[in-house]
């Protein structure tokens, strides 16, 4: 994936700020080792400097920002050398100077006057060693969904290993006995010497020593000598009745944990496996039990128990073994709606003419030059199809030409590496993206879109030989799917168990991290899947497809409540805004507007966006609450919440654009009338996305207007494709072109 400029100056030190301060060329682009000058890097809340906190044993390794436990390695706060609250579901942590609290959040609290609900961290544990009181707690390993923190004082070390899924926490001791406080007075429901069931705050725990060794309980402090080992687990029960087997699996620590992905292209399918290896302290077990979100267990056919643990995002269902593998059917993306009768051509033609009037794109931050890159490369297309040829080409060029500036060091615009954190920032920056590496796969989700509709009309400027490095430069920031790399973190905001990105650097909060616009990060795995289709890298194309697949459940299930089970009981909205590690809540982070809560996780509307149609009842619910909440229809965002309403009843989002002005005031800064009207007019003409209906092309789709299907698809090859899809319909696609056909 990158470049041979860039994979040669992989091993280099390169400091920001140094006097060696360099241009790295990159293609026909570059970038620079050094922040441009007046401004910042990684910081904490006081705006000093901070560098990855992590053991010797992981120095040089590219950390994991925006991750659900990154505050152990960004310390936002400087009085805090530890963590903020880590919610690994089931189970939620915070380190402290004694060790690593553990907690099972049960109960649902409703807050902010009803916008949220949270789970909040309270310890019922903390675990260490007796005596420890570290100056701090660094990051000694993780992997794909674990991590392992550590503790060090003079006379003591504490290493623990916790993961998203995982209701064991494996702890490793020196320098004094293990010991474990709890807070209150446990009630000890089992006592087997080295096995220990206990109740704390209404939760029951299984406490695992070595074999031969005993617990010793004296009010609310568990200790044990460990018969001369240095290990012991700890385990959160779904009912006392499960002690014996999660006994059988206490000595088989997991040592680390790999998702692999399979794009199935033939059947229209991408197959996930999430496997964890373990090593076996005692005995021969090397099993283990991990607790499945609904995302994953809806969508796996490897057997499960009848265990459940609660969580925030719903029911998590137990299975015994070290891996499982969920299936699910993929949602095609597309340039562009496919080309019909519905809008009317002049219209469109005068829509398309006015955005290429004022293509020109301003100097701005990553996020909102890149919002101006979306809405030009969302009319590339339209033109084409309507033979605008003139006002394309205007489109790319303008595309290109900023494209370029922002891919050259030195100029008003740029990127620069930061060899501490392993991360290239865009200058100038903006919401954090900078002092907190915040939200990079939103900013450049854009840039990497707008690419992929540059390459398709141009292959030559996409080439690595020329603008291709500096994009896959920007790919591997955000998205690295390579866990050998030592530029990039493997897909840094990604949370492949969690099914979603975050979009918090440090995430330091007591929530935990968060993550709004899920549909601005579904923006920049359709880029992938364009990117790749459009310069033959089908890894690129196929880690698009994993990740826009993965996390459009993700989004059905934890941000639309799609099957009206995960969200609690009492909570009274049917979507959020914002999903948080320890709950979720129904606003934005600038406003209360219902419009926008509504529509962050809507924008920008793509052909990456059919996914949403994947249920429609979850569209019409959303906004059915939104006119409830707004008291009538939209004011703010109108024109995104039509494109959203047509992903389920066109009709009714043209009868609301035709009834409401569309066309006649300034639509959202990332949108335009040409892309609303050729959207709304299409579906009506077409019918809402089917996607019932797959293919054996990742960038194609079916729509249905009553018993009327129409098929379309986009050829990103030099050759012509026949297309397939699961009802039989066979679409000829000629090369590099778009082909659609009702039957």
């Amino acid at each position: 994936m990158l470049t041979a400029a860039a994979t040669a100056l992989a091993g280099l030190a390169l400091v920001p700020g140094s006097a060696t301060a360099a241009d790295i060329p990159v293609g026909s682009g570059s970038y620079s080792d050094t922040r441009p000058e007046g401004t910042a890097g990684p910081e904490d809340n006081q705006g000093n400097p901070v560098t990855p906190q992590v053991t010797e044993a992981m120095a040089g390794q590219p950390v994991p920002t925006n991750d659900w436990w990154s505050s152990l390695v960004f310390k936002r706060y400087g009085d805090n050398p530890y963590s903020q609250p880590m919610f690994g579901h089931p189970l939620s942590y915070r380190a402290v100077a004694a060790g690593l609290e553990v907690g099972y959040p049960t109960q649902a609290a409703i807050v902010g006057e009803g916008s949220g609900y949270e789970f909040p961290h309270q310890a019922d544990l903390t675990l260490g060693v007796a005596g420890l009181n570290s100056p701090d707690t660094k990051a000694d390993g993780w992997s794909d969904w674990t991590v392992s923190p550590y503790w060090e004082d003079a006379g003591h070390t504490f290493r623990a290993t916790i993961g998203h899924g995982s209701p064991y926490v494996y702890a490793e001791a020196t320098g004094g006995n293990a010991e474990i406080t709890a807070s209150a007075a446990p009630e000890v429901f089992s006592d087997e010497g080295s096995v220990l069931g206990i109740t704390v705050a209404g939760h029951d725990y299984a406490l695992f020593a070595p074999g031969g060794s005993t617990w010793q309980v004296s009010g609310s402090t568990i200790t044990s000598g460990l018969g001369g080992q240095e290990y012991y687990s700890v385990a959160v029960l779904p009912e006392r009745g499960a002690l014996a087997e999660f006994a059988q699996y206490a000595y088989s620590f997991v040592t680390g944990s790999t998702v692999e992905w399979d794009y199935d292209e033939a059947g229209g399918t991408v197959n996930a496996t999430y496997t964890l290896t373990t090593e076996a302290r005692e005995g021969e077990e090397t099993g283990t039990i991990q607790a499945l979100y609904p995302h994953q267990w809806q969508h796996t056919a490897d057997e499960l128990t009848a265990y459940e643990y609660v969580s925030p995002r719903g029911t998590m269902k137990v299975r015994n073994g070290n891996a499982f593998t969920t299936s699910q059917a993929v949602t095609g993306v597309l340039p562009a709606l496919p080309a019909g009768d519905g809008p009317d051509t002049a219209q469109l033609t005068a829509f398309v003419n006015e955005v290429a009037a004022s293509a020109e794109i301003a100097v701005g931050d990553t996020y909102w030059s890149g919002k101006a890159f979306g809405r030009l490369a969302q009319v590339v297309p339209i033109a084409d199809q309507i033979g605008a040829t003139e006002a394309r080409d205007t489109l790319l060029d303008a595309m290109k030409s900023r494209l370029e500036e922002w891919f050259t060091a030195g100029g008003d615009t740029g990127f620069a590496y930061d060899a501490d954190w392993r991360t290239l920032t865009g200058y100038p920056a903006s919401y954090g993206s900078d002092r907190e590496l915040n939200d990079h796969h939103f900013h450049y989700s854009y840039f990497v879109f707008a690419a992929a509709t540059v390459a398709q009309y141009d292959p030559a400027w996409a080439a690595e030989s020329a603008w291709g490095g500096m994009v896959e430069e920007l790919i591997g920031d955000a998205a690295n799917p390579e866990r050998g790399d030592d530029r990039y973190p493997f897909l840094r905001g990604f949370d492949v168990y969690a099914g979603h990105s975050w979009a918090s650097g440090h995430q330091g909060f007591a929530a935990g991290n968060n993550q709004e616009s899920s549909s601005e990060s579904v923006n920049l795995s359709a880029g992938l899947i364009m990117w790749g289709s459009a310069t033959g890298d089908t890894a690129l194309r196929d880690l698009g497809v994993y990740l826009l697949t993965t996390e459009s459940e993700a989004i059905r299930q934890y941000w639309f409540d799609g099957d009206e089970e995960n969200f609690p009981a009492d909570y009274q909205h049917n979507t959020v805004g914002m999903v948080w590690g320890n709950g979720a809540a129904h606003a934005t982070w600038w406003t209360g507007n219902p419009e926008e809560i509504h529509g962050i996780n809507v924008l920008p509307v793509t052909g990456g966006s059919l996914h949403l149609a994947r249920d429609k009842d979850a569209i019409a619910r959303n906004l059915e609450e939104l006119v409830e909440e707004n008291g009538g229809p939209p004011v703010e965002w109108k024109e995104i919440l039509w494109e959203f309403q047509a992903l389920g009843d066109p009709a009714a989002a043209r009868a609301a654009y035709d009834g409401d002005g569309g066309g006649t005031y300034e639509p959202e800064a990332g949108e335009s009338w040409a892309h609303v009207y050729h959207w709304i007019y299409t579906l009506d003409a077409i019918g809402a996305p089917d996607t019932s209906v797959t293919a054996d092309s990742p960038t194609a789709a079916a729509f249905a207007n009553g018993d009327t299907v129409t098929y379309a698809a986009h050829n990103y090859g030099d050759a012509e494709q026949t297309v397939t899809f699961s009802d039989g319909k066979v679409l000829t696609v000629p090369p590099r072109s778009s082909a659609s056909e009702a039957g």
